[in-house]
């Protein structure tokens, strides 16, 4: 994209989802930083890593936080990943909902990955992703490669 183009209108969906995508991230930041504090304040023990734990939550956070800013800042190459993470927040809510016996805790958790799932496959949404041009139906931007196919196209007309 060149400095003069105008980057595409991001939907308000697009903007939301990242939005809901930072809750967990934020829930995971802050669950390793607990279990970082109250693994130092315990006398160490035999095969627990505590430092290996934080550095698992952390890693997971930061995933979910680059994912949703992507979203917020209007990057397509986020909303995979959006979608990635809106799916393991259904598997955790359901999880934590049946198995474990928790639905305060499991049903919202599952309600933000549906929530975020539903927004990103809604129409602006998948539109935007495709760098849909108007009247062009989602087939035809498909065909032309969605929005590298713009990309590509607009090059080899700067170049003529």
């Amino acid at each position: 994209m060149s400095l003069t183009e105008k980057p595409p209108h991001t939907p308000f969906e697009v903007r939301l989802a990242g939005f809901l995508t930072a809750l967990p991230g934020l829930g995971l930041l802050a669950l390793g930083v607990v279990i970082l504090v109250r693994g130092l304040q315990e006398p160490a023990r035999p095969g627990n890593n505590i430092w290996a734990e934080f550095a698992t939550y952390a890693v997971l956070a930061l995933a979910f936080l680059a994912a949703s800013a992507g979203l917020v800042l209007g990057r397509q190459w986020a909303r995979s990943p959006g979608v990635v993470v809106a799916l393991l927040l259904m598997g955790v809510g359901w999880y934590i909902l049946g198995p474990s016996g928790q639905p305060a805790w499991g049903a919202p958790i599952g309600a933000c990955g549906l929530v975020v799932l539903v927004l990103l496959f809604r129409r602006p949404a998948r539109a935007w992703a495709l760098g849909l041009r108007d009247g062009e139906t989602e087939e035809e931007a498909a065909e032309r490669g969605g929005l590298a196919g713009r990309r590509a196209e607009r090059e080899r007309h700067e170049e003529d």
